[in-house]
């Protein structure tokens, strides 16, 4: 089993579901499908709901034949009636009994002719009924069927042993219902003649009520155990294509989490072409980013230590010379190192600490419209009010207004013209021209700084873009620069969604051509 992945985040509780914290997302799709199966074994509940409206059926069958009963042998004459209760009991599976208005029995079908029903001893029938009783038992007892009493021959066979007859009134009948030994239903119904003289008492066993109920119970049943199986069959798939392949990708990231990135792979689960699949290679896109990341910034940790070393090691060196030597101007230039080096070292920091955060702050900042023809102008304006550019001059071809109109930050967009025109400035000898233009083309904005510098070896015009990368030109002294410029600028292009290269000028003369292309405002508010 892999680590506990820890989220970094806790959901919110309203937001979770109380009965499924704490369980995987096998048990979830378990869940889900048995519930919905649990719905279709509810239909044992219709089932004995359709049980109870069956048997009130029967009792209303049962009064309304008592009914007729009495009224029909009120017009038969006494010598027949034995023979025509015989008859009705024979014709309607029931046991007819007649008692007079004392309760003294006067016929009985079943000792007139042949019994329609007999009792089954449950004691004597197979094991398959016994169990079919028991499950019985069982269901009633889940559906909270309503328990009925045994049905009990009395002793003395008298109409005021009977609680039908007991609770019958004129006209109004009364019927029981009853379990037979073997617990099929015993309906038993009572009615009194219109003159008092006698009443009716039939009972019949309704073995059909019992049968049926289990005939469509198993029907049910066998429904329910496929539709069991092919749940727990569907729970199965649905866990190996859906739980394990993020089982997966959770110990990928794991690995991740605990730092072991350089040896991990995150499966991309090509074959895929659902939101798993899409899952899987957003991760691992992102694993990979991270891990370029993680090397970006192990590679720019090692090129700040030895950056920051060598001025350290010169500032050492001048320090201890300083205190063993007496000759005054000795001293005062190995101080004038150690300052220069300090400066060296000041300017360093800072613009280690402009490029480490220049990723984070353009994640987080708030692009608007710039036209990047009036903050050219503004920002050369400035420069030759402080005179920075010596005997260099700049020419810039002032666009339309709103023809250079990008989305992004002004200040981001101000340092890198900065450090592009001071890149251009200070390989070009004196008295040349530096040429900017900005033009639409494309609905990119693309912007021209060209130098009449010594230009860029095609070798080299990648390497220039990277951090602490400096091929400065002789005459500049050492140290002056910190080799982030151009990567400071490269980084906030790319983050304004821009683009950045160097190449040879494109009216033949010497020098380079630093072109950059932005999303003109327009393209990025589509």
């Amino acid at each position: 089993m892999g680590p506990d992945i820890a989220s970094p985040t806790a959901e919110p509780a309203d937001l979770q579901l109380g009965w499924s914290r704490g369980l995987s997302l096998t048990a979830r799709i378990m869940a889900v499908n048995l519930f919905v199966l649990a719905l279709l074994g509810a239909g044992l509940f219709f089932l004995d709901s359709y049980r109870v409206r069956l048997i009130a059926e029967r009792e209303t069958a049962a009064r309304t034949q008592a009914e007729f009963l009495v009224e029909s042998l009120a017009l038969v004459s006494p010598e027949k009636k034995g023979a025509y209760i015989s008859a009705f009991g024979a014709r309607n599976s029931s046991r007819i009994r007649l008692y007079d208005s004392n309760g003294v029995k006067l016929f009985d079908s079943f000792q007139l002719g042949p019994p329609s029903y007999v009792f089954r001893d449950p004691d004597k029938e197979p094991w398959r009924k016994v169990a079919a009783r028991g499950i019985d038992k069982v269901v009633d007892f889940l559906v909270g069927a309503p328990e009925l009493k045994p049905y009990v021959e009395p002793e003395i066979d008298t109409g005021r042993a009977w609680s039908e007859l007991a609770s019958a009134k004129l006209g109004k009948p009364s019927s029981m219902a009853r379990f037979a030994p073997d617990l099929t239903h015993m309906i038993s119904a009572g009615a009194v003649s219109p003159s008092g003289s006698f009443s009716v008492l039939t009972t019949a066993n309704e073995r059909d009520i019992r049968l049926f109920v289990r005939a469509e119970r198993f029907k049910i049943g066998m429904f329910f155990l496929l539709a069991l199986g092919i749940g727990v069959l569907l729970s199965i798939f649905l866990a190996r294509t859906i739980v394990r392949p993020l089982r997966h990708l959770a110990r990928a990231a794991v690995k991740v989490r605990l730092g072991r990135a350089q040896e991990v792979t995150v499966p991309r689960l090509p074959s895929r072409r659902d939101e798993i699949g899409m899952l899987a290679r957003a991760l691992s896109d992102m694993s990979i980013a991270l891990r370029q990341r993680i090397d970006a910034t192990e590679a720019f940790a090692a090129d700040v230590a030895h950056e920051i070393k060598n001025p350290l090691a010169s500032l050492r060196s001048a320090l201890d010379g300083a205190e063993r030597i007496e000759d005054p101007a000795l001293r005062k230039q190995l101080m004038d190192v150690a300052k220069a080096d300090v400066q060296r070292m000041d300017r360093l920091i800072s613009d280690i600490s402009d490029a480490s955060r220049v990723d984070s702050q353009l994640a987080k900042a708030k692009f608007e419209p710039i036209d990047l023809g009036d903050m050219i102008e503004q920002l050369l304006q400035a420069r030759e009010d402080r005179a920075s550019d010596g005997d260099v001059h700049i020419a810039f071809a002032r666009p339309r207004k709103t023809i250079a109109t990008v989305m992004g930050e002004d200040v981001r967009l101000e340092r890198m013209l900065t450090n592009l025109i001071d890149n251009a400035v200070s390989f070009s000898p004196p008295g040349s021209v530096v040429e900017i233009s900005a033009t639409l083309a494309d609905d990119e904005v693309v912007i021209r700084i060209s130098d009449e510098g010594p230009g860029v070896p095609v070798q080299d015009r990648e390497a220039i873009f990277r951090r602490f990368h400096s091929e400065r030109p002789a005459s500049e002294n050492f140290g002056k620069h910190s080799g982030l410029g151009l990567a400071i600028a490269r980084t906030i292009i790319e983050g304004h969604h821009g683009r950045i290269s160097v190449r040879d000028r494109v009216d033949g003369k010497g020098g380079a051509c630093f072109e950059i292309a932005l999303p003109c405002a327009a393209a990025s508010s589509q």
